[in-house]
C-alpha cells in the first residue's frame, strides 16, 4: 500500500515521503496511528499544494534571514582587555560576550549560534563565524585591545614622579629651606598634580 508519511520515522522516512509499505503495517499502525495518509490522488495533490506553499514560505524567510547576515557581517566588536606581562590577557572572549556584545549593537542572536571553537584568548582582531541558517553564515570582526585607561592613568604617575625626581634633583641643598626637605615639596605638588589631572 502507498503511503504518504505525516510525521518522521527513524526506520522509513521524513515527512511528505510517499512510501510503499506492507498493508498489514499501514492499516494496524501507520493508519490508525495518524503517522501517514492512504497515497490517493486527493492526498497527493494536497501533499503537492502543502509542498509548494511550504517552499514559498521557506524562500520568504531564507532571504530575510539572508538580508539579517548581511547587515550582521558588516558589524565590528571591539572588547578593551586587561592584559598582564607580556599582553596575556586575565580571561578571555566567549560566546557569551560575544553575544552582549551583539546585543548592545541591537542584533539578537542566540550563542550556540556562534561558531567559535575555543574562546579568544589573545590581543588581535579575529572573525566570527555565526550560523544563522543551515547555509547562511554571517562574518563578524572581532578585536580584542588593550584597556587603555588604565595604562595612561600609570604612565601620567610614573611621567610625574619622574618630573618630580629631576625638580629634586635640580634643587641644591643651599638654595632649600632647611626645616623642610626638598623632595618632599616637588613630590607633594606631584601628587597634586596626579589627583587633579
Amino acid at each position: 500500500m502507498k503511503v504518504i508519511l505525516q510525521e518522521n520515522i527513524d526506520s522509513l522516512g521524513y515527512v511528505g515521503d510517499v512510501l510503499d509499505v506492507a498493508d498489514g503495517y499501514a492499516r494496524n499502525y501507520l493508519l490508525p496511528r495518524q503517522k501517514a495518509l492512504e497515497a490517493n490522488t486527493r492526498n497527493v495533490k494536497a501533499l503537492e499544494h502543502a509542498k509548494r506553499v511550504t517552499a514559498h514560505k521557506v524562500k520568504k524567510v531564507e532571504h530575510d534571514i539572508q538580508e539579517f547576515a548581511t547587515k550582521l557581517s558588516g558589524v565590528s566588536l571591539t572588547f578593551p582587555v586587561q592584559t598582564g606581562k607580556d599582553d596575556k590577557l586575565f580571561g578571555s572572549i566567549t560566546t557569551k560576550d560575544l553575544e552582549a556584545g551583539l546585543s548592545a549593537e541591537g542584533f539578537d542572536v542566540d550563542r550556540r549560534k556562534i561558531q567559535l571553537a575555543n574562546p579568544l584568548k589573545e590581543l588581535g582582531t579575529f572573525t566570527v563565524d555565526i550560523k544563522l541558517h543551515r547555509d547562511i553564515i554571517a562574518n563578524v570582526s572581532v578585536s580584542l585591545v588593550k584597556q587603555g585607561g588604565e595604562d595612561q592613568a600609570e604612565n601620567q604617575a610614573e611621567t610625574l614622579i619622574d618630573e618630580a625626581a629631576d625638580a629634586t634633583a635640580a634643587v641644591t641643598p643651599a638654595e632649600a629651606p632647611e626645616s623642610q626637605d626638598p623632595s618632599a615639596s616637588s613630590f607633594d605638588d606631584a601628587q597634586d598634580r596626579l589627583r587633579a589631572g
